[in-house]
């Protein structure tokens, strides 16, 4: 793919930044990091040739060059929230489509030798929970034991607790990068009032509130398994992150002791709001961890990349995010 170096919105010093650290729409960005490079893709336009998923590459994290898009897609209208995978020389794109066989999303999973790609898509192979009307936001994660699980959402229709009706997190195991075990087990279920994405929203041929959480981010620190969620309406200002904890991948989970404390919330409704859909990684040097998210500006002409520091403060994790000041450098 050619590269075409794109120049950051704002100023980017060799040791600060200023968020967003990419100019154009790029929503549910997530990096991987591979051989010295950081990759990342996003949820975009497609270009002329049809492909999908803008795809990024960087250095450290605050200077991106654009390599074109990623997926060459099996057909479908629309694409959303890709997250890639390295295992064994090749590269697992999975994402969701809509429109295939007159389908709504649907998760599925392509690849590619190269982190750039061309992503190719298998067909009808490559569709990983055939048996939901609707599933988005895949999230591949591999534990210290070298076992990868899959953590993806779908649609709850039914009230246990306080759950609330909409969009939830389930985790299966993988049994290979493209197949599922088929026994996924709920992670997280909306529950807060700022959960919540639309009232009256007509789904499934009846009228509900609908809450959402999404995208989800999991993270092992001092053994145990973090799962970062985004939640509310993607494109409102209740949009946020938060966590659950579980002692095992598979879970149970259980909510923050503190309660429903949110990670990042939109606290700069004049420079960055709705900050979430995040993925993690790691600073050049190693010894930070960063979290990416994307967030609207003031003029909603799209969600835009940004990148804050993670820390970990009597076992909870903070950040000092969403930030639109200057901040130093990942390291």
């Amino acid at each position: 793919m050619s590269e075409q170096p794109i120049s950051p919105q704002a100023p980017q010093s060799g040791s600060h930044y200023v968020n967003p650290v990419y100019p154009h729409t790029f929503a549910d960005p997530f990096v991987l990091r591979h051989q010295g490079f950081y990759y990342a893709y996003g949820t975009a336009a497609g270009n002329a040739d049809g492909r999908a998923f803008p795809v990024l590459r960087s250095l450290d994290l605050v200077h991106w060059q654009s390599l074109g898009h990623a997926l060459v897609p099996p057909g479908g209208t629309d694409f959303w929230a890709p997250e890639v995978a390295y295992r064994d020389g090749t590269f697992y794109m999975y994402y969701s489509a809509q429109g295939i066989d007159g389908r709504d999303h649907q998760l599925r999973v392509a690849t590619s030798a190269d982190p750039a790609g061309p992503f190719v898509d298998a067909g009808a192979g490559s569709v990983l929970v055939p048996d939901q009307p609707f599933s988005i936001d895949a999230h591949p994660f591999c534990d210290d034991d070298g076992q990868w699980y899959l953590f993806y959402c779908v649609d709850f229709l039914e009230l246990e607790d306080d759950h609330r009706v909409g969009t939830g997190i389930v985790v299966d195991r993988m049994l290979d990068m493209r197949t599922l075990e088929g026994k996924p087990r709920m992670v997280h279920r909306p529950h807060e009032d700022w959960h919540l994405f639309l009232n009256g929203r007509t789904m499934y041929g009846n009228v509900y509130d609908w809450h959402t959480v999404e995208g989800a981010a999991v993270l092992k620190h001092d053994g145990r398994y973090y799962c970062f969620y985004s939640g509310g309406a993607w494109e409102k200002d209740n949009y946020g992150v938060s966590w659950v904890v579980a002692d095992h991948p598979l879970g149970p989970y259980r909510r923050p002791e503190e309660g429903g404390r949110a990670l990042l919330m939109s606290t700069l409704p004049e420079r960055l709001i709705g900050p979430g859909h995040n993925s993690f990684v790691a600073s050049p040097g190693g010894d930070e961890t960063w979290i990416v998210y994307h967030a609207w500006g003031p003029d909603r002409a799209g969600r835009r990349m940004c990148i804050d520091r993670l820390r970990w403060e009597d076992g909870r994790p903070v950040t000092d995010g969403p930030t639109a000041s200057p901040q130093p450098a990942p390291l």
